[in-house]
Formats: structure tokens, C-alpha cells, sequence
């Protein structure tokens, strides 16, 4: 029988449950129930016309064809120059690999570095994906506890590095939590990367969303010893509101940015030529389109922690568009099967991010959906 062939790898990955939960609203909705989807992970907003336009001339003026397998030459360059810009890092060209996608990126940061049973430190509560990539590249997820404050422990963080930690994932902002590390954490961070010489994979695509004042930093600007030692990934799916076009990037030393060239030019070659157009566009226009965005996206931030009830326990996020809570003592499951069936709420649980007892909710959504929501959680 087929079912006999398939390889161990592909039977040990779970698939994404955030994707799991989003199909299943949508097929409740479908059905006629009135769900408020809570589990989606995209800015609810539509990509702006310019950059749709951008798209528009690119096929009207046949830009359909194969491109370079690591992006088109002006892309790489403004992606340069926003890093120089936003990050004050300066990389080379040859330095930045643009990918179908952030996920993408990560994925061929983890082919690139993870040798059989490599170590990768992930702290919790972490994003889906990461363990299940890093059992696809072959290697070892290690997952660092988090504090009250839902950062990662830095003395756990200190006691599970060995001889084959090769590297930690850093998300700054986080998914699920919203948590922003500040100046004087990364830099605790960075000197322990150092220290022991451990990649640090730095997955920065909500940068741009953070509120209350805050200022996204990249761990890879503290200085030149931890810039070497860093592999930043970003992505123009949050920020502009571009989940479905599948551009991501990141940003390597030489030697790591020639090998995830040479991974993706035997497996997806370039990303989409009239989508690279588009990325550049949203890159090098005036920043201050996205505003009005972030300002909406804070302005719902604060409704709902403002209004859950006190007996409602979550994480206050400082960034991203997500709250992770936690209602009585119910496992994740539980409580995310009762807010679907009671509430028709559907929110992802988060055993998944690491996080036993509570569910992910995104606030990428109306602020009618968002009243409604606070009212049936406060229930």
C-alpha cells in the first residue's frame, strides 16, 4: 500500500494547527455558524494599491521570467539599505537572500546550519513552526523555559547549552506572546551567544509592529562579534499586509548566505519575479503608509487588555497582533474546544506554542468582532 512509502520525516511533522484551526472556522462558517475567527495570523487590512500596481506594470511589461535564484539585484539593494536604515546594520548584496516567504527563510537558515541531532534552543512560548522545521533540517528542538513575564529564562537558557547547541531562535516581537526584548535583555542574550559561539537565528518580521512607545532592536546591532554570529530573517507579509505574495528575506555572513543560496537554487529557485517588483515598491516608498495600520492595530491592543476581565490571565503584548490567555484550569485543548463550541470563538491552542493551558487569539480583526469577542470571553 502507498501509505507504507512514506518517509518517516514527513509521518514525525505535525501540521501547522494555526492553519488546522483557520480551515476549520472557515468551514463552520461555511456551514452557517456564526464563528468569529480569532486564529488567523495576517493583518486584516488589504496590501495598499501602490504595491499592487507595482505587480500590475510588472506583468504588463512581461516581468514573468526566471529571475537570479537569490532575488533580483534592486530588491537585495533597498533591502540593504532598510537595514541600514531601520537596523543601522550594513550588509553587502551578496549578503541578503530573498525567499518565498519568512517561513521559507527559516527553513533554509535550519538546512544551511543543522548537521544530525544539531541542537537548536527555542524559547517558549514559541511559534508552531519551529519545531517541526527544525525536525525536517534533521535536527534537535531544545525548548528554553519562559518567566512570568513570559521571556525566556536566561539561567535555564545558560544550563541547557552543550557541545551541540548550534543555535537559538530569537522572536522579537513574538508569536504568540507579542513580548518585545529590550536593549538590555538582547544584549544578556548576545553575550551568552558569544560566549559560547551559538547562532542566533533572529526572526524579526513584526518589527514594525510594536506600541506604546517601544523601538524594535535587532540583536545583530549590538555589535560586531554578535552581528557575525547572527542570521536575521524579516518578510514583507506583516507589515504591508502582504501574507499572500511570499516574499521573505534575510541577512547572513558570506559563508551562511552562499550556502542557503545554493539550498534554494535547487529547490524553489527564485521567488516570484512580479512579486519581488512589488516588495521593492513597499520597501523604498515613504514608511508612513503603514501608520494608520499600527495605529489601529495598538488602538485594539488596548481595547481588549482594558476590558478582559481580572479573572482572565495573559501575556500584555507589546507587539505583533496576538494576546495569549488563559481562563481556569482547563488544558489548552479544553479550553479552546469550549470557547469553539459554547462561545464560537475560535482561537488556536497553545499547547502547540509551548504554552499548556492557554489559546491564541489574533486581534487582526474588526473591532465589532473584538467587542463581541471580550464579551464571550468575559463570560
Amino acid at each position: 500500500m502507498i501509505e507504507n512509502k512514506i518517509s518517516q520525516r514527513a509521518k514525525n511533522i505535525k501540521p501547522s494547527s494555526t492553519l488546522a484551526v483557520n480551515k476549520k472556522a472557515a468551514e463552520l462558517v461555511a456551514a452557517g455558524e456564526k464563528i468569529i475567527n480569532l486564529s488567523v495570523g495576517e493583518p486584516d487590512f488589504d496590501t495598499p494599491d501602490f504595491i499592487k500596481q507595482a505587480a500590475i506594470r510588472a506583468l504588463n511589461e512581461g516581468f514573468t521570467k526566471y529571475t537570479d535564484s537569490s532575488g533580483i539585484k534592486q530588491l537585495r539593494q533597498a533591502i540593504c539599505d532598510k537595514f541600514k536604515k531601520d537596523n543601522n546594520l550594513d550588509y553587502q548584496v551578496e549578503q541578503i537572500i530573498v525567499s518565498c516567504g519568512a517561513k521559507h527563510s527559516l527553513f533554509n537558515v535550519l538546512l544551511a546550519i543543522c548537521d544530525q541531532d544539531d541542537e537548536i534552543i527555542v524559547p517558549a512560548p514559541y511559534w508552531v513552526s519551529y519545531p517541526e522545521m527544525i525536525k525536517l533540517a534533521g535536527g534537535k528542538c531544545v525548548v528554553c523555559k519562559y518567566k512570568e513575564d513570559f521571556k525566556m529564562d536566561i539561567e535555564h537558557l545558560k544550563s541547557i547549552i552543550t557541545r551541540k547547541t548550534k543555535a537559538i531562535i530569537l522572536n522579537s516581537p513574538s508569536n504568540p506572546t507579542g513580548i518585545v526584548y529590550s536593549e538590555k535583555e538582547l544584549i544578556e542574550i548576545a553575550e551568552i551567544a558569544c560566549k559560547y559561539g551559538i547562532i542566533v537565528i533572529s526572526d524579526e518580521v513584526y518589527e514594525k509592529l510594536v506600541y506604546g512607545g517601544l523601538k524594535h532592536i535587532s540583536i545583530a546591532s549590538l555589535g560586531e562579534e554578535i552581528k557575525k554570529l547572527t542570521i536575521v530573517v524579516n518578510g514583507v507579509s506583516k507589515t504591508y499586509a502582504m501574507t499572500g505574495w511570499r516574499i521573505g528575506y534575510l541577512a547572513a555572513e558570506m559563508p551562511v548566505a552562499k550556502a542557503i543560496a545554493n539550498i534554494q537554487s535547487q529547490t524553489t529557485s527564485n521567488p516570484t519575479s512580479f512579486a519581488q517588483k512589488a516588495a521593492l515598491i513597499a520597501i523604498t516608498a515613504d514608511q508612513s503608509f503603514i501608520k494608520p495600520m499600527i495605529e489601529e492595530f495598538e488602538k485594539r491592543r488596548n481595547f481588549i487588555i482594558n476590558n478582559l476581565s481580572p479573572k482572565i490571565h495573559y501575556c500584555k503584548p507589546d507587539g505583533a497582533f496576538y494576546v495569549l490567555l488563559k481562563i481556569g484550569n482547563m488544558t489548552s485543548g479544553q479550553l479552546a474546544q469550549k470557547l469553539l463550541e459554547e462561545e464560537k470563538l475560535a482561537t488556536v491552542p497553545g499547547d502547540d506554542f509551548g504554552a499548556e493551558g492557554f489559546v491564541r487569539i489574533s486581534f487582526a480583526t474588526s473591532m465589532t468582532n473584538l467587542e463581541e469577542t471580550v464579551k464571550r470571553l468575559n463570560n
